[in-house]
């Protein structure tokens, strides 16, 4: 049967013993003796499979141009609450500074090198 890596580090130690001991390869020699981690790392190399949980990541549909635009005018209108003394409209006006700077660097993160 075919594995998976998600689907082998589900499994419990006694599960993944099982299926070295019908595996015929030499990582996995001595699997009685291993832990689960080192046990995974044997199984992975015997089946041929990556360790290296993938995500997947959405195409980016943030615009650069957009958000920095955006952010212009909340600095705007900062600074009229900072003159006003509307601490509750600086603090609302901070937060959606702060997810619009997280989205521009999650966007310049996932962009293709």
């Amino acid at each position: 049967m075919a594995y998976t890596y998600e689907q082998l580090k589900e499994m419990t130690v006694a599960e993944l013993r099982e299926i070295a001991a019908g595996v015929k390869h030499e990582a996995v020699q001595g699997y009685t003796q291993l832990n689960k981690e080192h046990l995974l790392a044997a199984l992975c190399k015997a089946f041929n499979l990556d360790m290296h949980v993938h995500r997947h990541v959405k195409a980016a549909a943030i615009n650069k141009g957009d958000i920095k635009s955006q952010m212009k005018e909340l600095k705007k209108k900062r600074d009229i609450a900072l003159g006003a003394h509307d601490h509750a409209q600086l603090h609302a006006l901070r937060r959606e500074m702060h997810d619009l700077r997280r989205a521009l660097r999650k966007a310049v993160e996932v962009a293709p090198k």
